[in-house]
């Protein structure tokens, strides 16, 4: 299918709403309210085409939600946005069957998501946001681009997603150490060098620990893999754990104080961020079959925190401190790779309507139950980024339908997709 045109100028239209950003979650809420013909919306994104976690396109790699956490099924199966329409219109549907593993390839997922935008009249790719003001007059939004084009809205939602996230150890660092969303791209280099560490103990570090562990006798490198968790956690992704992603469990959350909702987004990390549990074992494995030739030159190191770094004639000296034993130890490594996750920033371009969103005693949006963060309640929404406020159903590919259902029912005044109140066979709250 053909790209999207360039943006062009709103010209004084006041849309019913400007979406900012289009990662999955922005994209979904555009397939769900093309259809509705009383919905008037825009969404601006920087890039020049829809892109998603590109840095992380290893062969096998694989989402860990099924294919029912596309874009638009579990607000509306019938969507001519669904994944199982793009198996269809890409000829694969029949392979996808017999393969028989209900999640899809990343690469896959990714291309699905191109394959949706490209249908859309909605989108402005190569489009950014520089300014959003507030418009008391006509109670409208003004976003700003770097085109000098303005798109007013009634209602805005915020889909920029997250951000590569470093330590503090390593700001300012020099060399070329990667975070690992730009992993793939670097990986040829990367593999020419004497001795890696990679840092961090996710679904990405894993892949990337697994990917170079396969090619350690071809190139001759030695491998470090180290974390602060106290072990390699596997995701838990058992089905009363599951009801975690739910609208009561949502309800219980955010009824709860503030500071208990922060303490427990420390203890739920595991069940979102952990690593497929097939992959440790593929990983255990693989190293079992390298070291029948002889030690393997790897090593894995839990409890360890990244507390310092230097950068000198091409080698890192790394300083970890091994939270348990309280010991500190160095390493040294010619290759560093960063697999330390993800976090949100606010964007800059919401510094003059800053006075109208609300925040909690962390300096955090205090999400509402409706995903609003604005003093009206229903004026801005916001996509992900609620982890303090919604748990972990706010990054979870399975509830985005979910959230835009509710998103559109606030915008509307009416639902238009029903909305689900229990699907949970637990109770949360006493």
């Amino acid at each position: 299918m053909t790209a999207l045109p360039e943006s062009t100028d709103a010209t004084g239209k006041t849309y019913d709403f400007v979406g900012i950003g289009l990662g999955p979650f922005n994209l979904g809420l555009a397939c769900l309210t093309e259809p509705i013909a009383e919905l008037d919306g825009v969404f601006l994104e920087s890039k020049p085409d829809f892109e998603w976690h590109a840095g992380m396109f290893l062969d096998g790699a694989h989402l860990q939600t099924p294919f029912m956490s596309d874009l638009v099924t579990l607000a509306d199966p019938t969507s001519p946005y669904s994944f199982l329409n793009y198996l269809k219109d890409k000829g694969r549907l029949y392979s996808f069957y017999i393969r028989e593993n209900f999640y899809p390839l990343r690469v896959e997922y990714d291309d699905y998501c191109r394959w949706a935008a490209h249908q859309l009249g909605s989108i402005r790719f190569g489009t950014t946001v520089t300014e959003v003001t507030y418009d008391e007059g006509d109670a409208v939004y003004a976003v700003r681009t770097q085109g000098g084009e303005t798109y007013r809205g009634r209602h805005l939602v915020l889909g920029t997603g997250t951000s590569p996230h470093l330590p503090e150890a390593v700001r300012g660092l020099g060399g070329d150490f990667l975070h690992n969303s730009r992993y793939v791209q670097h990986r040829d280099a990367l593999r020419q060098k004497e001795s890696i560490t990679l840092v961090g103990s996710g679904q990405s570090a894993a892949e990337i620990y697994h990917d170079l562990l396969g090619e350690i006798d071809v190139h001759g490198y030695r491998l470090n893999w180290v974390t602060r968790s106290p072990r390699f956690f596997p995701l838990e992704y058992t089905k009363l754990t599951l009801e975690m992603t739910s609208p009561e469990y949502v309800d219980y959350y955010r009824a709860l104080p503030e500071a208990t909702r922060y303490r427990l987004t420390q203890q739920h990390k595991g069940l979102f961020k952990g690593i497929d549990g097939d992959l440790i074992n593929d990983i255990f494995d693989l190293l079992y079959q390298k070291n029948l030739a002889g030690p393997v030159p790897t090593r894995l190191l839990t409890n360890s925190a990244l507390t310092g770094a230097r950068h000198e004639n091409g080698t890192y000296t790394l300083t970890f401190r091994q939270e348990e034993q309280g010991k500190d130890f160095e390493l040294s490594s010619d290759g560093l790779v960063l697999a330390t996750g993800y976090h949100y920033t606010e964007p800059a371009f919401l510094d003059p309507v800053r006075d109208r969103l609300v925040y909690d005693s962390h300096g955090n949006f205090d999400v509402a139950r409706n995903y609003a963060i604005d003093v009206t309640g229903r004026g801005v929404f916001l996509q992900n980024a609620g982890v303090h406020t919604h748990s972990i159903t706010s990054p979870d590919l399975g509830m985005g339908a979910y959230r835009n259902s509710y998103i559109i029912s606030e915008l509307l005044g009416t639902e238009y997709y029903p909305v689900e109140k229990t699907i949970a066979f637990q109770e949360f709250s006493v």
